[in-house]
């Protein structure tokens, strides 16, 4: 009984439906074909939509404070650019890491200052620094990729597995435990959620709300130059279109995953989950051999159905 109660306990989380919904398209594709649910197939999906995960970590937080940060697409690919820059001058793969992921703390930076200290719109704010960002990708490349030589052991960042759990999974799976338990269990985590439900309640309850907004914005765009030094792992090619578009599918993870755009409502757990959702859709389509240009449809159905559902769900909550 005691089993059965904590089940019924689940349904009120806000992560349950997205769960739910992951659970019964993964059946309903291995109706259609048996290649879907071998082991091969399920690594080969989570690394595909890890990086998309990664990045909806720090979009939630984003989210949750009642902003939005357009420009991760942009940060996730000149941080994968700029590694790429400093293996092709002979830096250390720790000093292009470091390099690629000091991108994304000054996309963050850029992104905070501009929205706390200047007061721009989020929205303003980080679709400027996207355009900045997507520039400066085409300046240093001229549209074309580079390739430098790196060493074996930075490849298995991005290609190497632990068991038969790719590393990108890994690193995502830490993550997921790390920031859930930041957001549930600190501090940081109470003002983030407070800022974003009611930033003038929360600033006269002693909540540094500049501050909690300046560190979601680093937060998100360094998660996201970390996505992009992986995706240069994975690949060892810096791409001058990498990560473009990338923040629509970052926001529709969070979207999916229950985080609402008004702010004050959204999980790291839930983003994440949203994340799987589109990867599977992703991978159903090229299964089912569905033309992939359907691909974007369909997840802008679920995105619709997901946020829907969430606002009717609030809304019956509000007459009980």
């Amino acid at each position: 009984m005691r089993v059965l109660h904590q089940l019924l306990q689940l349904r009120h989380m806000r992560e349950f439906n997205v769960l739910i919904a992951l659970i019964l398209m993964g059946l309903l594709i291995s109706l259609f074909t048996p290649y879907f649910l071998t082991v091969s197939n399920l690594m080969g999906v989570s690394r595909a939509f890890s990086l998309t995960a990664i990045m909806s970590i720090g979009m939630v937080m984003v989210i949750i404070t009642g902003g939005i940060d357009l420009s991760v697409g942009s940060a996730m690919g000149l941080a994968g650019l700029i590694t790429a820059l400093c293996f092709d001058a002979g830096y250390s793969q720790y000093a292009a890491v470091a390099a690629g992921l000091g991108v994304g703390l000054a996309f963050g930076l850029t992104n905070g200052l501009l929205i706390t200290a200047i007061g721009l719109p989020p929205f303003i704010a980080t679709l400027g620094t996207l355009s900045i960002g997507r520039g400066l990708m085409y300046m240093i490349t001229h549209g074309v990729p580079l390739t430098p030589e790196t060493p074996e052991s930075f490849s298995f960042l991005g290609q190497g597995y632990v068991g038969p759990v790719p590393v990108p999974v890994v690193i995502l799976l830490v993550l997921t435990l790390v920031f859930t338990v930041i957001m549930t269990r600190t501090r940081f985590g109470r003002h983030v959620y407070a800022t974003g439900g009611n930033e003038n309640a929360a600033r006269l309850s002693g909540v540094k709300v500049q501050r909690v907004k300046l560190a979601v914005y680093v937060l998100s765009s360094t998660i996201s130059a970390l996505a992009g030094v992986i995706a240069f792992s994975r690949y060892l090619s810096a791409e001058p279109a990498s990560g473009f578009g990338s923040e629509l599918e970052v926001i529709a993870a969070a979207a999916i995953g229950g985080a609402s755009l008004a702010g004050g409502i959204g999980s790291v757990l839930g983003a994440v989950i949203g994340a799987a959702l589109i990867g599977e859709i992703a991978n159903g389509v090229v299964l089912l051999n569905i033309n992939t240009y359907a691909q974007q449809a369909i997840t802008g159905g679920v995105i619709l159905i997901a946020v829907s559902l969430d606002v009717l769900r609030n809304r019956m909550g509000g007459r009980g």
